[in-house]
């Protein structure tokens, strides 16, 4: 799989919580449409953290596999 980070996620604005996350646990990914490079995922609970830009393919690979329960 191939993916690089962004040292520090706030830098990038739009993000959106990804409608998987779950509000009773505090565990939120949050997702950013449009971004030209792939998809940069963060963990909502660390905004000023780092993001890991997954490549397009494989972001899709992953919410798949997520999707099937696999």
């Amino acid at each position: 799989m191939s993916e690089h980070t962004i040292a520090d996620a706030s830098t990038l604005s739009g993000w959106r919580k990804s409608s998987h996350s779950g509000n009773e646990s505090g565990s939120c990914v949050e997702v950013l449409d449009g971004y030209l490079s792939g998809v940069p995922v963060r963990d909502s609970k660390n905004p000023h953290g780092p993001a890991i830009v997954f490549t397009a393919t494989s972001w899709s690979s992953f919410v798949s596999t997520f999707k099937t329960g696999r």
